[in-house]
């Protein structure tokens, strides 16, 4: 909902402020007062072109403002966050500031909750907030996309159940038959990849590679590639802890030995010395084993001669080409393997994955054939009401022979939105050929039967705020009162802003708003406007004003107020 609108230096309007609040409100005025000017302001903060022209003379630009109280759930509060908008926050959505400035020149400037902005931001934000119908402003309803979703919304549960099981059945349908579509065209190549998974599975099974065994065999080539060095580094060793019986040289094992025979002479004389000596007993176990162990791998190395070598190298050259051809380790080639037979699997298996699909695309083709027709039968029957209920409100704005014909053909293709192409189309009166909206109406026509549209969808597809500009043009009476009523019953439902000159229209009002045209002394002999909201007395004097353009005549006073009357009792 728009809760206020800024409007500085546009047209005749050198500042005003609107204050709207829910329900209806009419701006009136007397001719050439700036009324349109709201409209104006209005488009400019839904994405309208810029028009030098508006600038008021003198003016550097122009400036339109409005703040909008926007639900939690509103993609137009989405939108405003995409584009990086700061916004008030409250308990159930947000406020947010939308502002234009056109300048002299002709360039504009947008903004979008105090951040610069794409104009199309403006639009497509303002698209999800306000519907503007006027006298030659675009229709909220002028695509068939925008007639088909109200339709289907018009056409309530039923309807939306069957769209979804439709929709459900129509994405399996298109992603079955691309699946087909694939292997069919692809069969050749898939062939060829089948063939090259199969020879390199066949190769790496071949040699049977195991986890890590590449790093592993590496290490013994590295051992068997310095056996001299090794055998000649142990046998060293081995000799320094035990030596042989005819060296004079003395070996730790034996050294250790005596330190811990010396020791454990005198250990009872000296606690310390014996915990030394246990502690030289340990060494003396540990030495030992050390030594055993150099002797075994001396043993060891021994029986590594050159035929293992060679041996170990040709697996490694082995390893090393499935390496270079699959990936960087034998891990991945190991991981790659299993990869590649779950796609041979997938691959083998294009034939019988055929037949299944081709099967299950003639079932959906029946399934899709039997719920479009379900989708299209209660379209029929949604469009046959909506269609008959909008005639109903078009005979009480003066447009009696006016028919509403919502048309239901077979579309080129089906879409995951059904089978149908819907138009909405506007008999004038009989023997007239059905047009679509916008084509053989007058603007006032257009206005009305855009009226009689959004009050019949206003429960089922409402925009928070209607503007409708000159709806009553060409109308009076009866037919008058009429269209405030519809007016106020949509006002039930969302935000509706009229501009009018007819005081049966304003009547119906929750806000009157009142464009005052002053002659201008100090603005260069400029003539200015000024916009007021109306209080009650204020409003009597208005509509008497509006009707016999004498706002202290006392007949003229009781009249207005008898309307105000009226249209509070219906």
């Amino acid at each position: 909902m728009i809760e206020e609108i800024r409007i500085r230096n546009l047209g005749v309007i050198t500042e005003a402020t609107l204050p709207l609040g829910p329900g209806l409100s009419v701006v009136t005025g007397e001719t050439g007062a700036g009324k349109t000017m709201v409209v104006t302001a209005l488009g400019l903060l839904l994405g309208a072109r810029a028009d030098a022209g508006a600038v008021r003379s003198g003016a550097a630009n122009a400036v339109t403002e409005a703040v909008v109280r926007l639900a939690a759930d509103s993609p137009a509060l989405a939108r405003a966050g995409e584009a990086g908008a700061d916004m008030d926050e409250f308990d159930g959505g947000a406020e947010l500031m939308l502002a234009r400035t056109v300048n002299a020149d002709g360039r504009s400037r947008a903004h979008v909750g105090g951040r610069g902005a794409p104009v199309g931001t403006l639009a497509e934000i303002g698209g999800h907030l306000v519907a503007v119908h006027g006298q030659t402003d675009q229709l909220r309803l002028k695509s068939q996309q925008a007639q088909r979703e109200a339709l289907d919304k018009f056409g309530g549960a039923a309807l939306a159940k069957a769209l979804t099981g439709y929709a459900a059945s129509f994405v399996r349908w298109k992603e079955a038959k691309a699946e087909l579509e694939t292997l069919r065209t692809e069969a050749r190549e898939r062939l060829r990849e089948a063939e090259a998974l199969q020879l390199a599975l066949e190769e790496i099974d071949g040699l049977d590679p195991q986890p890590g065994e590449d790093n592993a065999l590496k290490a013994v080539a590295v051992k068997l590639a310095n056996v001299e060095e090794l055998r000649a580094a142990a046998t060293v060793a081995h000799q320094a802890l035990v030596a042989e019986e005819f060296t004079d040289s003395p070996d730790a094992t034996t050294l250790v030995d005596a330190a811990k025979r010396s020791l454990e002479q005198v250990q009872d004389e000296d606690a310390e010395l014996g915990r030394a000596a246990a502690r030289l007993a340990e060494v003396g176990i540990i030495l030992a084993d050390v030594a055993a162990e150099l002797a075994s791998y001396g043993a060891s190395l021994d029986g590594e001669g050159p035929g293992r070598l060679e041996e170990i190298e040709a697996r490694r050259a082995d390893l090393a080409r499935l390496v270079r051809k699959y990936a960087p380790s034998i891990d991945e080639v190991l991981e790659w393997a299993a990869q590649a037979r779950t796609r041979l699997e997938d691959l083998t298996d294009d034939s019988s994955r055929i037949e299944r699909l081709e099967a299950e695309v003639a079932g959906l083709d029946e399934a899709l054939a039997a719920q479009s027709a379900e989708v299209t039968a209660l379209r029929r029957e949604a469009a046959a009401e909506l269609g008959h209920r909008v005639g109903t409100e078009l005979s009480a704005l003066a447009m009696a022979e006016a028919e509403l014909v919502i048309g239901i053909e077979p579309a080129p293709a089906l879409s995951v939105h059904g089978a149908d192409l819907i138009t909405f189309l506007l008999k004038p009166h009989r023997g007239a050929p059905p047009r679509p909206l916008g084509k053989g109406a007058s603007g006032g026509e257009l206005s009305r039967v855009m009226l009689a549209i959004e009050v019949v969808l206003a429960e089922v597809d409402p925009v928070p705020t209607f503007v409708f500009d000159e709806v009553d043009a060409g109308v009076g009476g009866k037919a008058a009162v009429e269209i405030g009523r519809r007016l106020a019953m949509l006002g039930r439902f969302v935000q509706v802003i009229v501009v009018t000159h007819l005081p049966q229209v304003a009547a119906f009002a929750d806000q009157h708003i009142r464009v005052i045209k002053t002659a201008g002394g100090g603005d260069g002999g400029m003539t200015a406007s000024d916009v007021r909201l109306l209080d009650d007395q204020e409003r009597v004097t208005e509509l008497a004003r509006m009707l016999a353009g004498q706002e202290e005549s006392e007949s003229a006073r009781a009249h207005a107020q008898e309307l105000i009357d009226g249209a509070r009792a219906l």
